[in-house]
């Protein structure tokens, strides 16, 4: 009898938390983010000398306005006219998506809409990284590659779509060097855990992961 009564409370308790998590889920709603201030900042070279990598982030956020800016400094639409993007593309495939890790859950960025769209009503900061710091890091990018949008060899979509996620990531570092953010890019992820934990399709690759936050006080 107290096995059976053990049984229904778990049973129950597990329906409670997925009924939870499905609410939340739900009130996780697109957002649409701040009109890009393309004034201001320091001079190109300038953020070229500042430019560096840091392994140390404050848990400050990153206020929308500064994350409106950013994204579109990544991959952001440039040439309204032609859909052309401020980082290159092999072919103008524009392979790659960006992936937003928050505390509030996981997005991904829409450049022609300018949105953040919710995939995941859950903080997966710490999937990001195999170091410590990422967990508490306010933003975590994951540049992700559909080789269903590259016609080539296996060997050239591995190849572009690495290429890309660089053009894309050092923008990133320019931004941050030019506002008083601080960033850096690895490799030092467990991709397939990562994948699983954001239900991508086989055709999707993880290529890199990269924290922005504030430097620590």
């Amino acid at each position: 009898m107290k096995t059976k009564i053990v049984a229904v409370t778990c049973s129950a308790f597990i329906a409670l938390l997925a009924c939870s998590a499905l609410i939340y889920a739900q009130e996780l709603k697109p957002i649409k983010l701040p009109e890009v201030q393309k004034d201001g900042g320091k001079t190109l070279m300038q953020a070229l000398s500042l430019r560096k990598t840091t392994r140390e982030f404050s848990s400050e956020k990153i206020p929308m306005q500064v994350l409106s800016n950013m994204l579109w400094a990544a991959w952001g639409i440039n040439r309204p006219e032609t859909g052309g993007r401020t980082a290159p593309s092999a072919i103008n495939w524009q392979e790659i998506k960006i992936y937003v890790a928050m505390q509030e859950g996981l997005f991904i960025f829409d450049a022609k809409a300018h949105v953040l769209n919710p995939v995941l009503a859950q903080d997966i900061r710490a999937a990001t990284g195999l170091q410590d710091f990422v967990k508490d890091v306010p933003v975590n990018l994951i540049y992700v590659a559909d080789f269903s949008n590259i016609t080539a060899s296996e060997q050239d979509k591995v190849f572009y779509s690495a290429a890309d996620t660089g053009f894309i990531s050092q923008n990133v570092y320019l931004y941050c060097a030019s506002e008083g953010l601080v960033t850096g890019v690895r490799n030092l992820v467990d991709k397939p855990a990562l994948a699983k934990t954001m239900n991508l399709k086989p055709e999707q690759r993880v290529i890199l992961t990269q924290s922005v936050g504030y430097p620590k006080k």
